[in-house]
């Protein structure tokens, strides 16, 4: 009779010292290698986003260089403006964004759907370093002919932009194939939401700084010092990153033991993707179905906010630039926070993975869904519409915890890959084209604060943290087996 107690003791004594050992094992994250890959790819983000919205601050200066008579608004276009800060009274003069510039602006994800499907599988079998940089290089070598192309006509501008959409495409499937054999399950949410919130501080960046240099040194520059800035990038990145902490070379011996301890092997098997598991896999399509509704809010203001503060509430292109990225800079600082606080809730056991995905999520998809219907009733009120679309942004970034992350939650050896689909489907919205008055952007903002809640209440169902059965290897296996009959004798 004693027998069977003294071995349930012997467990547990047994799992309370691995669990003593691990914590007291784990190596600080200050100047670590996985923290340097972290920055590094911040960096990287924040060159990528720049790359990607310089053009909708700079076609304003674009516009009015090529165009020095503007055509007027006609009637059924000007009593949708808002009026000139100041008076009271419709302004006209101002030239509507036309349906070529609505082209111009969405060429860019054309060429971003092309690229995120196979550089995720690639990514995840051959790793992440090479497809990430040469994206970031390819798109910032391409940024520096864009003056070139402007100069040739729209056709060629369109090209051009697609082909940088389509060099960029490759890199969040590149980072995803990183960090799931980078990041250990307890710092996933931390490491990831920050190295992926550089693109919201990239937005924060590039908004106001093209509208400087646009009226200082006029608009060509834009684009060769964000190219350039590419460029510079990229010689650090291919410099001091490795596709795993195996190879790499500074990584310190206590580092590289505690992260291919808590990973294992992430690698994933050539021409072994088990696609008819992922097609019936309902997890997966609630990641696909949430990132579409979060992205077609996102998306919009990301490539038409200029165009709105512009063509809607009249800002002069300095004060556009600054404050079309207000609501970025909040993002970021959200985005950054929430990896931290998911950490610490699954961390503290205070919550299972899938509760805390699903926290973030819906606090990342209903509140700002609430902020942007709120600008649907503000009229034409410069401050009130500033303020609700930051708080709309900024607590979008929530979003970066939950279900931006979830891949590496229910299949890390097919993350990169599983990223690919998911963010193709998600670029979906991107290529809609921007909507040019008033009562259009009220339409827009209702539609996407609609999806959003559709798409968090889509997640709450049937969204999952849960490692799934197709992308477990014989050790996961076992290792579950182990903790269910563990569970049970206890």
């Amino acid at each position: 009779h004693v027998s069977p107690l003294r071995n349930l003791l012997m467990l547990l004594e047994s799992g309370l010292s691995q669990v003593f050992l691990s914590l007291s094992s784990v190596p600080p994250q200050c100047c670590s290698a996985r923290l340097n890959l972290a920055v590094l790819m911040f960096f990287g983000f924040t060159v990528v986003y720049g790359l990607r919205v310089n053009l909708s601050v700079a076609m304003v200066a674009m516009v009015n260089n090529t165009e020095p008579s503007p055509r007027t608004n006609n009637s059924n276009s000007s009593k949708h403006v808002c009026p000139l800060p100041g008076t009271n009274h419709s302004g006209t003069g101002f030239t509507q964004p036309d349906e070529t510039q609505g082209w111009l602006l969405g060429a860019f994800f054309f060429g971003y759907l092309c690229t995120q499907i196979p550089a995720g599988y690639l990514a995840g079998h051959y790793g992440g370093t090479k497809f990430l940089g040469f994206g970031v290089l390819g798109t910032a070598a391409l940024t520096l002919l864009t003056p070139l192309a402007a100069e040739w006509g729209p056709s060629w501008l369109f090209g051009l932009r697609a082909l940088e959409g389509f060099g960029e495409g490759v890199t969040f499937p590149a980072m995803m194939a990183m960090w799931a054999r980078w990041a250990p399950p307890l710092e996933r949410s931390r490491l990831m939401s920050f190295s992926g919130s550089g693109g919201n501080f990239g937005a924060f960046v590039a908004l106001p700084l093209t509208g400087f240099i646009c009226q200082t040194l006029g608009w060509p520059a834009v684009f060769y010092l964000c190219g350039g800035a590419g460029c510079v990038w990229a010689v650090f990145w291919f410099a001091l990153v490795s596709d795993d902490p195996r190879t790499h070379k500074r990584i310190s011996e206590e580092e590289r033991e505690y992260i291919i301890n808590s990973i294992g092997p992430q690698v994933m098997p050539v021409c072994q993707v088990p696609l008819g598991s992922m097609v019936t896999s309902v997890p997966l399509w609630a990641i696909i179905i949430t990132q579409m509704c979060s992205n077609w809010s996102y998306y919009t203001l990301l490539t038409s906010l200029p165009a709105y503060m512009d063509n809607i509430l009249h800002f002069d292109l300095q004060s556009n630039g600054s404050l079309s990225a207000l609501p970025y800079l909040g993002g970021w600082l959200f985005s950054s926070l929430s990896g931290v606080a998911a950490d610490l809730l699954i961390e503290k056991r205070v919550f299972r993975v899938t509760v805390t995905r699903k926290i973030f999520t819906t606090v990342g998809m209903v509140l700002p869904s609430v902020f942007l219907v709120g600008v649907c009733y503000v009229g034409c009120s410069h401050i009130w519409t500033v303020l609700f679309l930051t708080l709309s942004t900024t607590t979008g970034g929530a979003g970066a915890a939950g279900v931006y992350i979830n891949q590496i939650d229910i299949a890390p050896r097919y993350a990169g890959f599983l990223l690919g689909i998911t963010n193709t489907f998600g670029t979906i919205p991107g290529i809609v084209a921007p909507i040019h008055s008033l009562d259009g952007w009220r339409r827009v903002f209702w539609l996407a604060a609609g999806l959003q809640i559709g798409g968090a209440i889509f997640y709450i169902i049937f969204g999952s943290g849960r490692l799934q059965k197709w992308a477990m290897t014989d050790e996961d296996r076992a290792e579950a087996e182990k903790r269910r009959s563990t569970s049970i004798c206890t």
